[in-house]
């Protein structure tokens, strides 16, 4: 059923139970007796997150230019408008509207030539001011045209041709219109500005800093704490400024020194990054790794982006192999440039074994450089932030809805090769993904200082909820407390918290609530995921199911079966007669030794849903792709908690 609300009041109930009460991060006024009415109210000194939100830190619109040049012509004001919930008319022509309105938005357009595609159709006249201009202008043009006469697929691929021939001649195109540039970065902020509505919708400030060295995907979003004010003090950093994450991180210390303001960058796509999203080694100066850079790095970027529209980034079944859900939406064929450097690759790419490297870096350093916590987003570059599967408006504007065949067939990675195994196909793309962050508000401030503590997690794209503490004295009696977050506060930490040494006889407990999206599809169960580093410096994993629906038994090994698939591939529908609306768990690590370090997320998953594919073949009565899927298993990932001895 691709459309349901299920009114589940005891479940809604038990959640609001959850997510509504908790405890200060500051201290509550000291009473002055029993009859003192200025403390009635216990809310009104409660400072704790109490709601998740949902929304999406990486969305491109007309005015980065690999958009905007291949046929985007949705702007900032156009994204905000529709993660609000607004019916918006696609770049292609398709009204569009989310299923929901989102909580908040991040444009990330590439800071690389900003806003010079909507420079172009309007032919500003700063830009035609020199003979590059005029030449790009030309040459953009052109391009658009083979893009509307020569069809989708081969219109895409000339107009993409005849762009990076026209940027190849100069190193930095916008170098000669530097008002141009800072010019279209006002406008984004103003975007932003107009559509920021404390407390109802969030329009955080932010760009995409594209590094991709020899076609290795090593991009950052940069997301700023503040407003207009103090983000138009600066032109957004690019890589024809530096091609080194370090520098950028000099950039953003400064920025941060001459306006008082904050500002985080966020890693995507470490599973085209050739391994080098988590190396160990410096990119520019290759160096090892050493405390400075560890304490800089966690500091600069709290968060990754483990799963969008390129593919999941959390695990690999080559590196999980006893992981059954390892293998999910997988991009594992090589960056957007070079061949894959195997088996070095993977190990630097993937979120959980970079989790599980840190503590080795933790050990030896003192700090860890892989110490995030895990968001999803979506990298659509159509304007729209669809994460939903029956809503799926692609990555570009030329892979938007239609029963053409480029829809499914586009090349999108692997152009160039005449191997067909390392090629990557648009109907491999994802719909991913959504970030949940929990906060006390729904305002720049409090959920950019979500986002730096790390009380995140990633969906990919389903809009459950989970709730995660550790802490030495829980017990399962807590499950039930009408008073849950506030106990998890005063006796643990949560999600993206640290626990140090454990008491003598205490064993790291977790306390996991998890409820399915009211308008989506049941769960099929919670694990948690362990890393931990042995005595020898050996680092390790393990994933348990510690609660599921039903009354399925672990078999032998421990697995526990199939929780069942209800989707009917032919009509695109699924029901929810499988699964649980809501999952708890009080789960104890049965192999815990105090002396070794580790760390603890929850994996939560749904049961089968129809991926988009199948949705459009039903729609447009086009053959189902034979190599994706015809159902998925929708899932979160919680940052983790970390164990210190």
């Amino acid at each position: 059923m691709r459309r349901r609300v299920r009114l589940v009041a005891a479940a809604f109930a038990a959640f609001a139970a959850v997510a509504g009460a908790g405890v200060c991060f500051g201290q509550p006024a000291a009473a002055s007796g029993p009859a003192d009415k200025r403390l009635y109210s216990p809310h009104a000194r409660q400072l704790f997150p109490d709601r998740v939100f949902f929304g999406d830190t990486h969305l491109h619109t007309a005015f980065s230019t690999d958009a905007g040049l291949v046929g985007t012509t949705l702007t900032p004001d156009a994204a905000y408008r529709f993660a609000k919930g607004e019916v918006v008319v696609s770049s292609t022509g398709i009204p569009a509207r989310l299923q929901r309105p989102l909580d908040f938005l991040v444009v990330a357009d590439h800071s690389e030539n900003l806003g010079l595609a909507v420079a172009i159709r309007k032919g500003d006249p700063r830009l035609l001011a020199n003979d590059w201009g005029r030449k790009i202008h030309e040459t953009a043009t052109r391009g658009a045209v083979e893009l509307a006469t020569r069809g989708t697929l081969d219109g895409l691929r000339a107009a993409i041709g005849m762009w990076h021939a026209a940027v190849d001649e100069l190193e930095d195109p916008l170098a000669d219109q530097p008002e141009l540039q800072a010019s279209m970065w006002r406008e984004l902020t103003a975007a932003a500005e107009r559509h920021n509505t404390p407390g109802l919708f969030t329009a955080l400030i932010g760009f995409e800093w594209t590094l991709m060295p020899a076609g290795n995907n090593l991009h950052r979003n940069v997301i700023f704490r503040d407003g207009k004010d103090k983000a138009d003090q600066v032109v957004p950093v690019s890589t024809y400024d530096t091609q080194d994450p370090e520098r950028l991180w000099d950039w953003m210390e400064a920025y941060e020194r001459n306006t008082g303001g904050r500002v985080m960058a966020i890693p995507h796509n470490g599973n085209l990054s050739n391994g080098l999203m988590f190396d160990d080694l410096t990119l520019t100066s290759r160096k090892p790794l050493d405390r400075a850079y560890a304490e800089r790095r966690t500091r600069l970027e709290p968060v990754v982006e483990v799963t969008q529209m390129k593919g999941d980034g959390e695990a690999h079944p080559l590196l999980s192999p006893n992981d059954e859900f390892a293998d999910f939406e997988t991009w594992d064929k090589g960056s957007l440039g070079a061949e894959p450097k195997y088996p070095r690759m993977f190990a630097n790419e993937y979120a959980r074994e970079a989790l599980k490297r840190g503590l080795a870096y933790e050990s030896k350093l003192g700090a860890n450089p892989f110490k995030f916590g895990m968001i999803g987003s979506t990298d659509s570059h159509t304007g729209l932030s669809t994460p939903e599967e029956d809503n799926n408006f692609g990555k570009l504007a030329p892979l938007e809805p239609s029963a053409r065949p480029a829809r499914f067939d586009e090349v999108m990675v692997g152009r160039y090769t005449s191997d067909p195994s390392r090629k990557i196909y648009s109907r491999m793309a994802s719909a991913s993904g959504l970030a949940a962050v929990w906060a006390r508000e729904n305002t720049r401030e409090a959920l950019w200082d979500a986002l730096a503590r790390k009380e995140v997690y990633a969906t990919t794209g389903t809009r459950l909820r989970v709730r995660v503490f550790g802490g030495y004295d829980f017990t399962a009696r807590d499950l039930g407390r009408s008073d849950f977050a506030r106990h998890g506060y005063e006796k643990g930490v949560p999600m993206g918290g640290d626990l140090r040494t454990a008491p003598a006889g205490k064993v790291p407990t977790l306390l996991v609530v998890a409820q399915s999206d009211p308008d989506g599809a049941n769960l099929d169960r919670i694990q948690v995921v362990k890393g931990w580093l042995d005595a020898h410096g050996a680092i390790h994993e393990k994933v348990y199911d510690v609660a599921w629906s039903g009354h399925r038994k672990p078999g032998a090994g421990g697995k526990l079966p199939a929780v069942g698939n209800t989707v009917n591939v032919q009509a695109a529908t699924y029901n929810n007669s499988i699964g649980a609306p809501q999952l708890a768990a009080c789960w104890k690590d049965p192999k815990f030794d105090p002396k070794q370090r580790a760390f603890y997320y929850v994996r939560v998953l749904e049961i089968p849903t129809p991926r988009w594919t199948t949705y459009d073949a039903k729609f447009f009565g086009v053959p189902l792709p034979k190599d994706v899927p015809a159902s998925i298993q929708e899932r979160a990932y919680t940052s983790p908690i970390w164990y210190t001895p």
